[in-house]
């Protein structure tokens, strides 16, 4: 099989899905670093991968992705009991609704006071504008101290462990270099409140998502490292300004199907969610995600090696026309009163959070995203002439411009 790390660099989210077209809907083969991989696709194939006894995710995780996006010893790279006991710590943590309320009020403040700081300035790039500002809500939600005068540099840091793992040259040096200065400061913030003898409980005193990761013990009774904490408290800022990229989609939607505007104004949770939602569905966000196969396994009558590269099909399976009809058509009523079937819709992976690999901050991200989508409906603004291409052969991707908006009021 040849190998398709070049063709995978240049296509970007097309990659894949090409790659399955011409397969006639097949299982991909193909190599991507010298590495054996077979790519999989559609709701099935989501139970498949989600299963433990199929795949596993320690080895499976490219180096200069752990090193950028996740965090070496980051839960992402655990299986078994190892996964399941650090992945309670963020179920807890994640899914509590009164914490997501209360994390999605902070942003809605910290919104407000920095409308008023927009319209003296007159034009805002609106993705860095929200990094700044879900920055600052996450650190203060989840405890984390961070001096005023440093946030923004935190925010570009924070941005560019994102924005660096699927890439190499200058945007992947930013992305180590923001991770370990990052790394760094929250390693000392971990010691400090160990020195200071704080047990993350009791008195009735709200115990932060910082303190649980710092008090947390792993499946064998231990402690985290603090630079291990420190990766699992970036697993939880990290994430949370990373919806600065749903965010700005949010913003190209509204530009250019300003019909539903109204919608979001009328005060409708329901419609809310069903907006964010779509932009979720519609808007590239992660192309496929990885594991090596447990053991020899069947998949549609073929086999896989043990040790194969196993991907799951992200983005082509949003935008599979069997599962959604007309894929390229922004309708939001689609998931009006219609829950997402887990399974089908997969921006950020599948399966159960509970009980596998599929991220834990969904609800935190619909939360955001529904409130954020509401604010800028209710922002009036002017969009000038830009570059608004969103390039697929990016990852992640983006409006170019960073979506820039003027004459705020």
């Amino acid at each position: 099989m040849a190998d398709s790390t070049l063709s995978l660099l240049l296509r970007g989210y097309a990659w894949l899905p090409d790659r399955r077209r011409r397969s006639g809907g097949a299982p991909v083969r193909t190599r991507l670093l010298g590495k054996r991989v077979v790519a999989l696709h559609g709701p099935a194939a989501v139970r498949f991968f989600y299963d433990e006894d199929h795949i596993h995710r320690r080895g499976a995780l490219p180096e200069p992705v752990i090193d950028t996006l996740f965090g070496q010893g980051a839960v992402h790279t655990l299986d078994g009991e190892p996964h399941r006991v650090r992945k309670g710590m963020f179920l807890h943590l994640l899914k509590d609704q009164e914490e997501v309320r209360a994390l999605t009020d902070r942003v809605v403040l910290g919104w407000e006071e920095a409308v008023e700081g927009w319209r003296g300035r007159g034009r805002i790039q609106v993705f860095d504008e929200v990094a700044g500002v879900l920055t600052r809500a996450v650190h203060a939600w989840a405890g984390v101290p961070l001096p005023q005068a440093g946030a923004d540099g935190v925010a570009r840091d924070l941005v560019a462990m994102v924005d660096g793992f699927a890439s190499g040259g200058p945007r992947q040096l930013r992305a180590r270099v923001a991770r370990n200065r990052q790394e760094r400061r929250l390693a000392r913030l971990v010691e400090r409140e160990r020195d200071n003898g704080g047990t993350g409980a009791g008195g009735g005193v709200r115990v932060t998502p910082f303190r649980t990761v710092v008090h947390h013990r792993d499946a064998d009774g231990s402690l985290l490292d603090p630079r291990t904490a420190a990766v699992e408290v970036l697993n939880i800022l990290r994430p949370t300004v990373a919806v600065s990229w749903f965010a700005v989609f949010a913003a190209h939607a509204l530009h250019r199907w300003p019909e539903h505007r109204a919608a979001l104004r009328g005060d409708d949770p329901a419609f809310a969610l069903a907006f964010a939602q779509k932009v979720r569905r519609f808007y590239p966000f992660a192309p496929f995600i990885g594991g090596l196969a447990a053991g020899r396994l069947r998949w549609e009558g073929r086999t896989v090696r043990p040790g194969t590269l196993v991907l799951l099909d992200l983005y082509g399976q949003n935008h599979d026309s069997d599962l959604w009809p007309r894929p390229y058509v922004f309708d939001p009523s689609r998931f009006r009163g219609t829950p997402a079937q887990p399974d089908e819709l997969v921006p950020q992976g599948g399966g159960d959070p509970a009980t596998g690999h599929r991220c834990p901050g969904e609800d935190i991200t619909l939360a955001l995203l529904s409130a954020l989508a509401v604010l800028l409906s209710g922002l009036s603004y002017r969009v000038p002439e830009q570059d608004l291409a969103i390039p697929l052969n990016r990852i992640p991707t983006a409006p170019r411009s960073g979506f820039v908006i003027e004459d705020i009021r």
